[in-house]
């Protein structure tokens, strides 16, 4: 049985949570989400408490009731407050700056890095820190994950990206006799 599945989910003043047929369509004051779910989950809307219940007792539907609980309280949280990532960029001579919709990274490579921001998601570049914010969890999530993906950070001297409160283990160098 899952303990996040079965909390009822209350939608707070200012978000209006809609369901037709298998999607589910959250509105608030920072903007929409729609997100399709299965229906091996019965999602139920009664004044402003969501409850989920399964309906069949088989492993799948059990893995996908906790899962959908989360997903709609972040899609509710989301629409309410934007979520936010931060990721700090660390290397002489390493750069980053936002033209348009893109950014545009110098990494120590012998060509620029340009990386595309995806709609729905507003990201800044001020010195060394590079501000990622949605009102999506996942798709901010993710697109912070693939902007560090670009230069991981190593373990000798910590230079490359990491999130804001990450720690980086570090290695001692080569000994000198």
């Amino acid at each position: 049985m899952s303990r996040i599945g079965k909390q009822e989910i209350l939608i707070p003043k200012g978000v209006e949570v809609t369901k037709s047929g298998d999607i589910l369509k959250v509105v608030g004051p920072k903007g929409t989400l729609v997100k399709t779910f299965r229906n091996d989950i019965t999602i139920t809307i009664t004044d402003n408490i969501i409850t989920l219940n399964i309906k069949r007792n088989d492993k799948f539907s059990k893995s996908l009731w906790g899962t959908y609980a989360s997903h709609i309280k972040n899609m509710i949280n989301g629409v309410e407050t934007p979520y936010q990532k931060k990721i700090i960029l660390e290397g002489v001579g390493f750069k980053s700056e936002v033209k348009g919709n893109e950014f545009n990274f110098a990494l120590g490579f012998s060509h620029p890095v340009v990386a595309s921001i995806p709609e729905g998601i507003t990201a800044t570049a001020e010195k060394n820190v590079i501000t990622i914010t949605g009102i999506d969890k996942e798709l901010v999530g993710s697109f912070a994950a693939s902007i560090r993906a670009l230069k991981k950070p190593e373990p000798y001297k910590g230079k490359g990206m990491r999130y804001e409160n990450e720690v980086i283990r570090r290695k001692q160098g080569k000994k000198t006799a």
